[in-house]
């Protein structure tokens, strides 16, 4: 039986889009951002070592981990063996959700339009990503959407920073925000975890009721 994506982000409503070219930096990488407070991640399959660090930061067990940019079942399926509880897409592909469903993880299509909206509210999937988010039009687009698919609720990414958050936040459809500032590349090049947890404890402030 697929879980149920609510329950595995369990009320956070922050998400760390994370792009890591090196394991290595993995696991101190998930130390920053469970001790900023943060209890779920998202790492990208855009780097070679996608698969090491999901398994890195999985085994630090203070972290709900998915996988994003899955665009084939294949990485879908080496995503949930390297430990992945969910996958998220930038699109929409039939393929993939059909791959995900077999494997008993939520996934989470990417959509832009009403019409790919429509799509994956008639797969049966009503958590989305809005993506990318802010180049779309950012909270004006997602009220847009949201108005007429009140069944929908969305993961809005792309483009998103700190002072976006108040905005989507306080949308009732949105159910998590993404996003990438909190550890971004030049945060993982010099080492700054400090700089990681900061930046994730203030997003995780932003977030709270």
């Amino acid at each position: 039986m697929t879980a149920d994506l609510t329950s595995l982000l369990a009320g956070a409503r922050i998400m760390p889009v994370l792009t890591v070219p090196d394991a290595a930096t993995a696991a101190p990488l998930a130390e920053a951002l469970a001790t900023g407070g943060v209890r779920c991640a998202e790492v990208t399959f855009r780097t070679p070592d996608a698969e090491q660090a999901l398994k890195a930061m999985t085994a630090h067990g203070g972290l709900t981990v998915g996988a994003g940019t899955v665009l084939t079942p294949e990485q879908a399926e080496r995503a949930v063996s390297a430990g992945a509880r969910f996958v998220v897409s930038p699109g929409f592909d039939a393929e993939v959700i059909a791959r995900c469903r077999e494997l008993g993880v939520p996934m989470v299509p990417g959509i832009a339009t009403a019409t790919e909206l429509m799509r994956a509210l008639g797969s049966g999937l009503h958590k989305v990503k809005l993506f990318p988010a802010e180049q779309l039009g950012g909270t004006g687009m997602l009220k847009a959407l949201a108005a007429p698919f009140p069944q929908a609720r969305f993961v809005p990414t792309g483009g998103i920073g700190p002072a976006h958050l108040t905005g989507y936040l306080s949308h009732p459809a949105v159910l998590a925000v993404g996003g990438s500032w909190m550890a971004s590349a030049g945060h993982l090049e010099r080492g700054d975890y400090d700089g990681i947890r900061r930046l994730t404890a203030e997003a995780v402030e932003r977030s709270t009721p």
